[in-house]
């Protein structure tokens, strides 16, 4: 057997001039700090390996010194790819004054491209990135100007748009593991994700290069549970057990069971939100929350609808994701970001995108640093300072429905509320809603005509995008427009009877969001435009478990409609929608009975596939047409082409 375990000198002497170096990590899971420092230190004593490239996914560091901040020192680095930078500061000083050849492609599309390296292919087909920044028509993911390589092309197949994103042979491969055999042989008990490494791993040793594992401990030969290998021996080179020092869980938390799922932590009670203009956005975006649906929030500003979530008891109802590969738990904030305590499961990263670019995200909440009249927003660059899209382009441009958040306007922002309204006691000295973002991270004009919601939540207003640009949908108790909106950004909105947000949002006691998004009265969740002659049915997170849950449903409807005297169209929201099994056939029968004595119309919508199909064959067994859609969308454009017709 050959022994794989070498010393760290060792390892980093076989980078050669101009080598492909990919580097694992999320902030500081999952980064090989030891290896890291190593070729640091090698490049400082013997000022080699030189003109080396690195290809990273999310950014590998601290924003101070660690992880890929150590290979900053002029003459290592010649090109740099990556998803991530605002973390790795250092590098990206670099990028941004013109001293190597650097490149920012979003974060998923990066990590989905290592898959396709190690199969051999050519790139990857994405949908994401068009019409961003990303977008060859616009700058390709270039950051200066010495980047003129195209690592994105726009192509057409079939008659639609695609990037095609271009594979970058690796030369070598740093990833992390927590316990390797003699063998090489890895795996990542004690890791808070797995993030990329079998894939890292196969891309570079199919490109007929090195990797280079860091782990915590070497266990005996044969000792390892196979299953549990994430890694497998023959595509490891070599191996460097780190110091403890080198090798913490996050760059906060040198270990937690509870991030890696082999124990439940105890989650303490949170201590609510100070009352403040970040509650009051983080308490208007929790409304928008889907019960029983899929979240991801961003950090920072978006952290504070999860907080708000749990203050209102509804957290339990939604299940949160991170971008990693965490799916459930509760997500961390920080050093500590991208684990979660008690996760339900931690995929890797890779496989998380592809559940996020194929539309599985009901809701994602997100920063917004700049905001134009086309709805697009900035996030990414400000002159010099350079932070990179990591996973945003892909959750902006792929969820269900987006919500943007911030204040209205930075740098000495002060707000008061009393008696349930809001009142600017001193104005932010920077606007953040301008004519024009300096780079193009979302693009609202594009998603407005894919269908996205997309609201962008301040603290004052609430702006929708629309095919015609961006309207005010909402304002403050208050807030006058003209003085305390329209006066403090760069073009007008269009201005259209916007509503008053609830007077609920700004009083410092709990909303009781549980009885809005939850405990709704069956009463209160049908809506009738007499415009359209439709009725809206919101059945959203509600439940038939028993025979009285049925009967109260059968009696409302039945009055509502009866009331109405005469037929309307209807539009169902079935989204996290239960029904007992036991009780599926007398709901299709009272469905029935509904369609044929109050109905002209029914288009009813859930994202769950299963519902849509069980549903359909119900309603088809009573001989109607089910007319079940993925969304709304799709179920208010059946109504509408069946007015028309």
């Amino acid at each position: 057997m050959v022994d794989k375990v070498v010393s760290l000198e060792e390892a980093v002497a076989v980078i050669a001039d101009s080598d492909t170096i990919c580097v694992s990590g999320f902030v500081g899971i999952g980064t090989p700090e030891a290896l890291l420092r190593g070729l640091a230190e090698r490049y400082d004593k013997q000022a080699e390996p030189k003109d080396i490239s690195l290809l990273f996914a999310a950014a590998p560091g601290d924003g101070k010194d660690r992880g890929l901040n150590r290979l900053s020192a002029p003459g290592l680095v010649k090109r740099a790819i990556g998803g991530h930078w605002s973390l790795v500061p250092k590098l990206g000083q670099l990028a941004v004054a013109n001293k190597i050849s650097a490149y920012n492609l979003p974060l998923g599309c990066i990590s989905q491209l290592y898959r396709d390296i190690a199969a051999g292919k050519p790139g990857m087909f994405s949908k994401v990135g068009l019409n961003t920044f990303v977008d060859p028509r616009q700058i390709g993911g270039a950051i200066n100007e010495s980047s003129t390589e195209k690592l994105v092309e726009l192509m057409e197949l079939d008659g639609e748009e695609w990037l095609f994103y271009r594979s970058i042979p690796i030369d070598v491969a740093f990833i992390r593991g927590t316990t390797a055999d003699k063998t090489g042989n890895i795996t990542m008990e004690r890791e808070a994700l797995t993030l990329d490494m079998l894939s890292i791993a196969q891309a570079a040793k199919n490109s007929g290069g090195l990797v280079i594992a860091q782990v915590e401990r070497i266990c005996a030969e044969g000792s390892m549970n196979p299953r549990e290998v994430v890694v497998p021996g023959n595509l490891v080179d070599c191996v460097v057990v780190a110091d403890p020092s080198e090798h913490l869980q996050t760059y906060d938390t040198p270990y937690n069971h509870a991030f890696t799922g082999r124990l439940r932590g105890v989650v303490d009670e949170l201590a609510p939100m100070p009352f403040s203009d970040r509650k009051i956005i983080a308490r208007r975006a929790a409304m928008e929350l889907p019960i029983n649906g899929v979240v991801n929030l961003g950090i920072g500003m978006p952290e504070g609808v999860g907080a708000v979530a749990n203050e209102e008891e509804i957290l339990d109802h939604i299940t949160l994701t991170t971008e990693a590969g965490v799916m459930g738990g509760v997500p961390q904030s920080g050093l500590d970001f991208g684990a979660a305590v008690n996760a339900n499961a931690i995929t890797q990263t890779n496989q998380m995108f592809d559940f996020y670019d194929g539309g599985g995200l009901d809701l994602a909440v997100l920063g917004m640093a700049e905001v134009d009249q086309h709805g697009n927003v900035n996030v990414s660059r400000f002159k010099d300072r350079f932070a990179g899209a990591g996973g945003f382009i892909n959750i902006s441009q792929n969820a269900r429905k987006l919500v943007f958040v911030g204040t209205f306007t930075a740098r000495g922002l002060r707000v008061d509320c009393k008696d349930r309204e809001l009142s600017i006691t001193s104005e932010g000295q920077m606007p953040k809603f301008i004519e024009q973002v300096e780079q193009i991270t979302f693009n609202g004009k594009y998603a407005a005509q894919l269908g996205q919601q997309v609201l962008y939540v301040t603290e004052r207003c609430v702006f929708r995008m629309t095919v015609d640009g961006l309207e005010l949908a909402e304002v403050a108790p208050g807030i006058d427009i003209e003085r305390d909106i329209l006066a403090h950004m760069a073009f007008k909105p269009i201005v259209n009877n916007p509503k008053i947000m609830d007077p609920e949002i700004f009083d410092e006691r709990r909303m009781k969001l549980k009885n809005t998004l939850i405990n709704v009265r069956m009463e209160d969740r049908l809506t009738y435009d007499a415009s359209t002659n439709t009725v809206f049915i919101n059945l959203a997170g509600t439940a038939i478990n028993t025979r009285e849950d049925l009967d109260e449903h059968y009696t409302v409807m039945h009055k509502f409609f009866g009331d109405l005297g005469k037929k309307v169209n209807i539009i169902s929201n079935f989204d996290g929608r239960t029904i007992a099994p036991k009780l599926r056939a007398a709901y299709a029968d009272f469905q029935a009975e509904l369609e044929k004595k109050y109905f002209l119309d029914a288009a009813r919508y859930t994202t769950s596939a299963f519902l849509r199909q069980k549903m359909g064959q119900d309603l088809k067994a009573r001989a109607l047409s089910p007319n079940i859609f993925e969304t709304a969308a799709e179920a208010a454009a059946f109504i509408n082409a069946q007015n028309k017709g």
